[in-house]
């Protein structure tokens, strides 16, 4: 399985906002855009950064990759996916990402980052109407039942992890269970229940080109 190992914060100052990357220290002083709120590089503290129409459009493709924590060949392929379906073909692509199985597991607040709700899942930690998924591109769909295994559900670091989904609110088209430690897919996600500042658009006409 291919994984992305730059640096974290790098790429939160590259974009210009917090992906809460690592959980913990994001909601912290510790946190590189509280420190250091200007793009990495020698030309980041000097605003002299210029992007073209290309660039800007780049820019947004490559932030969503990094919320998401999907590389360029599965990014691209659930782009063609949404490309299939009926509707806006953007807010297609953006709901097909939220319903990735590591995307729900870190809404629910079964861990703490993407990047642990990706490991939890490839370690066969996470079970789906009662049967183990080990894929996190895994698509979710209403109804389906998400929850930990007995080994993970003892965990300590896991109260750490609801405290902070506390922080960011569990979405409305889930349900969460903390004393059993499992979800419940309400209802299929909306472009508005995506709360991040993205311009799919942008995506679309990159990929469009």
């Amino acid at each position: 399985m291919a994984v992305d190992h730059s640096p974290a914060c790098k790429k939160c100052r590259r974009e210009g906002i917090k992906l809460y990357l690592i959980g913990t220290r994001c909601y912290t002083d510790k946190c590189a855009m509280e420190r250091r709120p200007y793009p990495p590089g020698q030309h980041g503290l000097t605003g002299r950064i210029r992007f073209s129409d290309y660039g800007v459009r780049l820019r947004e493709k490559q932030k969503v990759k990094r919320i998401y924590g999907v590389l360029e060949r599965q990014f691209r392929l659930t782009f063609e996916r949404a490309r299939r379906q009926r509707g806006n073909i953007g807010e297609n692509f953006l709901i097909l990402l939220e319903r990735r199985l590591d995307n729900v597991v870190y809404r629910l607040g079964f861990a703490r980052s993407r990047r642990e709700a990706r490991q939890i899942v490839s370690h066969g930690h996470v079970l789906v109407n009662g049967r183990k998924v080990n894929i996190p591109s895994y698509t979710v769909r209403e109804g389906d039942v998400i929850e930990l295994d007995d080994k993970l559900k003892k965990v300590e670091w896991l109260e750490e992890a609801f405290e902070l989904a506390e922080r960011r609110v569990v979405s409305e088209w889930l349900e969460v269970d903390i004393e059993r430690r499992r979800g419940v897919v309400k209802s299929l996600p909306r472009r508005d229940h995506i709360t991040y500042p993205i311009n799919e658009s942008y995506i679309v006409e990159l990929y469009s080109r």
